[in-house]
């Protein structure tokens, strides 16, 4: 049988692999990219519809989606909405998923500041190693 592409895909991009996602953070962030309008690189489920296509409670998906915030991975607003009655009241999340290249300089940049801050501590310890002990 040959495969037919009808469009019904989405891709996600190899360095995921490389930002040490849990399985549920993992799962929040595929759903989110399969969602998210590819110009706009913008979505806006529901926290239910995303526990219903994840298989994990609302609080479970909000937990994950606060990790991936935290990551700088995506960025979230809140929106509203006008009710027939005039009213206004809270509408989902709008999601912003954040371009990979952007997210990747990032990972490497704190990577680095934390390797420069190790360095700076081991010269400081010389230091003081050589205060204490002076031959």
């Amino acid at each position: 049988m040959k495969y037919r592409s009808h469009g019904n895909f989405f891709s996600l991009p190899n360095e995921i692999f490389l930002w040490g996602l849990n399985s549920g953070a993992f799962a929040v962030y595929s759903f989110l990219r399969r969602c998210e309008d590819r110009k706009t690189h913008q979505c806006w489920p529901s926290i239910k519809t995303i526990g219903k296509a994840v298989n994990m409670s609302e609080n479970t998906v909000r937990k994950y989606i606060r990790q991936l915030e935290e990551r700088g991975i995506i960025a979230t607003e809140p929106t509203e909405i006008i009710t027939k009655a005039g009213g206004k009241r809270n509408g989902n999340l709008l999601f912003t998923l954040r371009p990979i290249q952007e997210v990747i300089d990032e990972y490497y940049a704190r990577q680095m500041d934390e390797m420069e801050l190790m360095v700076e501590r081991q010269r400081v310890a010389k230091l003081l190693a050589k205060q204490e002990n002076p031959a």
